[in-house]
């Protein structure tokens, strides 16, 4: 499971397993990976992944059984090793706890967090006096969880969940976030850490036209960034001459998610959780408003190609013509964007539902990279 690790760190994430759905390329968009319509236990998803990354760096997973859903995005930097941990250790690891408690739980997904986020530090640690910049990589990390018609939704890092409810009288729909950005473009992100390092002036600067941790990361919670955690690593000559010249004296930066729980209602008709290629383009309203008025089938690619086509407007230019542009020189125009639609059908008020085995779950993955190698599209398959 872990021979990625073998491979060398890279700048900013990438990663994808096997998939699930109706193809990759679709439409003739070369770098874009799709899952049309397919169900959950609370209704239907569509799943779509756009590459602009020389390799992918988002990653994105559905996971379901009869009785629940599991939504993980996560959205990476410094190379593709952490992303791709979560996703194939997050899920297990929150199966875990939560069959131990009895069902899904706040603890439980706190516990999840934790324990995925340790078993990859001891990775870092055993690893990185031969290759230092695994102490650098890191991964976003928005997941969502229904389970007994609750909507849980945790997040590390600056990928955000909406929903979508209908509007008053029944008439439209209004966009409601779930979840909180982590990132020191925010204001109070900003007044949090200031307040959480009085001791330190410099532990918020505006640099390079964006607020940064230390003039380094944007965002104040993450998966991995093991030099921003334990200041060994950034102490070390060696981290510092070959990846990091900045010495900490301590964390300033955590791997605590922001946990929100909703009981899911009539009027709740649909959530989007995405990387914030999605949300650098679009606003919450306008990306609620492209789920509520179009066809179910293929929105998530809907929504990419919306995105895409409004990276492409700010460059006066067109959707066709992103097309024509090769992914890494595509990252100079929009980042990678993973986007799922969650709909929410059936409002179910069962009592408490155990979790099943591993093997009673479907698991749908993005691609680890939308072409292959020898520059063929990879299929996906199911899990």
């Amino acid at each position: 499971m872990l021979r990625w690790l073998a491979r060398p760190a890279e700048r900013c994430l990438g990663r994808g397993g096997c998939g699930c759905g109706s193809g990759a390329g679709g439409g003739g968009d070369g770098l874009l990976w799709h899952a049309e319509l397919k169900p959950h236990a609370s209704g239907e998803y569509s799943f779509a992944v756009a590459q602009a990354n020389e390799r992918l760096e988002d990653q994105g997973q559905v996971v379901t059984s009869q009785a629940s859903t599991f939504v993980g995005v996560y959205d990476g930097h410094g190379g593709p090793e952490a992303s791709r941990f979560l996703s194939s250790r997050l899920f297990p690891n929150l199966h875990k706890f939560a069959s131990e408690q009895g069902g899904m739980s706040i603890d439980a997904i706190k516990k999840a967090f934790h324990a995925t986020e340790e078993e990859f530090l001891h990775l870092v640690k055993g690893t990185w006096l031969k290759r230092p910049k695994i102490a650098s990589v890191g991964s976003c990390c928005l997941v969502g969880a229904i389970a007994n018609n609750k909507l849980y939704v945790a997040n590390l890092g600056d990928s955000r969940a909406v929903l979508g409810h209908g509007g008053p009288n029944g008439r439209g729909v209004v966009a409601e976030r779930l979840s909180n950005d982590h990132n020191v473009a925010d204001e109070a992100v900003r007044k949090e850490l200031i307040q959480q390092h009085p001791d330190d002036s410099q532990i918020v600067v505006y640099c390079r036209g964006v607020w940064r941790i230390k003039g380094i990361i944007q965002i104040s919670r993450s998966f991995g960034d093991a030099y921003l955690k334990k200041p060994e690593f950034a102490r070390d000559p060696v981290f510092q001459q070959y990846v990091c010249p900045v010495p900490l004296k301590r964390a300033v930066i955590t791997a605590v998610p922001s946990i929100k729980v909703r009981q899911i209602g009539q009027q709740d008709l649909f959530v989007i959780f995405a990387s914030d290629g999605l949300w650098e383009q679009l606003t919450d309203e306008a990306a609620v408003e492209i789920v509520f008025k179009n066809p179910r089938a293929g929105i998530a690619r809907r929504l990419v190609r919306a995105a895409i086509s409004e990276a492409a407007r700010k460059r006066e230019m067109r959707y066709a013509d992103m097309q024509h542009i090769e992914r890494g020189i595509k990252r100079h125009f929009h980042d990678d964007i993973t986007v799922v639609v969650l709909y929410l059908d059936s409002h179910k008020q069962d009592a408490q539902t155990k979790f099943g085995g591993l093997d009673s779950f479907r698991f749908t993955n993005a691609p680890v990279d939308i072409f292959s190698p020898s520059g063929r599209t990879v299929e996906p398959t199911v899990l």
